[in-house]
């Protein structure tokens, strides 16, 4: 990952329920979990499944097409999504993920 990758500012503006995901440089992994539980190696060599919203669409239309339903990640929120529910770009030599708010399943609140 270049030195770039750790920027906050999306290239990329999402649509609908989509959200764009800076993946985490692997320092920020960390060899413990927030929980406390250790990380070995091995995982570390996975692809992450967790990142930093750096952006977020304006959400799904109701089934009537009338309103929008907002999203509820926001800007700033460390999440972990499903392993296979997004799909990679890189621009710039960064590396993005476009992933839809049904593949994230959880905010880390701390």
């Amino acid at each position: 990952m270049s030195e770039n990758s750790k920027t906050n500012v999306s290239p990329i503006k999402p649509l609908g329920d989509r959200v764009i995901v800076r993946p985490l440089a692997e320092e920020e992994f960390g060899a413990v979990s927030p929980s406390g539980i250790i990380i070995p190696d091995t995982a570390k060599k996975e692809k992450p499944e967790q990142g930093i919203v750096i952006a977020v669409g304006a959400g799904k239309w109701d089934e009537d097409g009338e309103k929008r339903i907002p999203l509820e990640v926001k800007v700033g929120d460390r999440i972990i999504f499903s392993k296979y529910g997004y799909d990679e770009v890189k621009i710039d030599k960064n590396d993005y993920f476009i992933v839809g708010e049904n593949s994230i399943l959880g905010i880390f609140t701390s």
